[in-house]
């Protein structure tokens, strides 16, 4: 019975750790398929995680909390896509600014608002009160007792962006621009509004990502609590074949090495803590080194379009 427990305690912490990844991912998936390299999604989610709690802390509500991180992550995509699809900027460069921007911003706004280095103040989160009926179900009542809201939304999402992207008019556009602009300018297809509405959106997500991390487990923010996480989703989207259930499928594979890290000290074996904390990463490369070569991107993921162009 406590192998039971054990296994269904992975798999919930499999799911938990997975979230923010998923939306993060999913995120990078609308921003490539419409043709727009979004590096900077690991920054987007650490002011996502940051404003979130800022957002609990100055409302005390935890809902705008998250309106807080979406809209945050929201409006530093906005920047990316004005360097990118306006100014024809180095789109890894740009990300890779916003990542060092993002965590020095956040970093500068908890000396000022919250008067300490490192760390805010602890705030309201979610909370996820499941019925104890559910709780009474054998298995599945604990497995469901150890997931949250965000990972609902998680999965919702998955199903959602992966029926818009193949099965509806925008979708369609989406691709459209992101494998061949020129053709879908001849059409009629605004490629600027596409790619700006996605790589917002892909803020959007990033920031909803980072606010599961703080406001959904731990309703603090401190530094390095992404720790990596933006690039992780970025190799889960890859590994995923820019596809919404693939880069599930991915996000998963990744946050399980989070979950035996978790629960390291009940598996039994006699292995230091930093071996199971290295298992995200290694697979991460692991990932990227078998299977990069065999995905396919969006053909014009990267490359910027100038309108007119022939």
């Amino acid at each position: 019975m406590d192998k039971i427990l054990l296994i269904i305690a992975i798999a919930a912490a499999t799911f938990r750790m997975a979230t923010p990844l998923i939306f993060t991912a999913i995120g990078g998936v609308f921003s490539e398929k419409s043709g727009v390299v979004n590096i900077g999604l690991d920054g987007m989610m650490t002011i996502g995680a940051f404003f979130a709690v800022l957002g609990s802390y100055l409302t005390g509500s935890a809902i705008l909390g998250l309106i807080f991180a979406a809209v945050a992550g929201g409006i530093i995509a906005l920047l990316h896509a004005f360097l990118s699809i306006n100014l024809k900027a180095d789109q890894v460069i740009s990300g890779t600014a916003i990542n060092l921007f993002s965590t020095a911003f956040a970093s500068f706004l908890i000396f000022r608002i919250f008067h300490k280095g490192g760390q805010t103040d602890i705030v309201k989160g979610f909370t996820f009160n499941v019925p104890k009926i559910i709780k009474s179900i054998p298995i599945l009542g604990q497995f469901i007792s150890g997931l949250n809201w965000f990972v609902i939304g998680a999965i919702i999402l998955v199903i959602v962006a992966d029926f818009v992207l193949f099965k509806t008019p925008i979708g369609l556009r989406i691709r459209a621009v992101g494998e061949h602009p020129k053709a879908a300018d001849t059409m009629g297809i605004g490629v600027y509004k596409i790619r700006y509405f996605c790589v917002i959106l892909s803020g959007m997500l990033a920031g909803i990502g980072g606010a599961s991390l703080s406001i959904g487990m731990t309703p603090i923010y401190r530094d390095g609590m992404v720790s990596g996480r933006g690039f992780i989703a970025i190799a889960a989207m890859i590994f995923g074949n820019w596809k919404p259930k693939g880069t599930l499928w991915a996000c998963l594979l990744f946050a399980f090495g989070n979950a035996l890290e978790i629960n390291a000290r009940n598996l039994g074996f006699s292995i230091p803590d930093e071996i199971y904390s290295m298992i995200p990463y290694i697979l991460t490369m692991l990932a990227l080194a078998g299977f990069v070569g065999k995905t396919i991107a969006p053909a014009a993921d990267g490359i910027p379009y100038e309108k007119g162009e022939r």
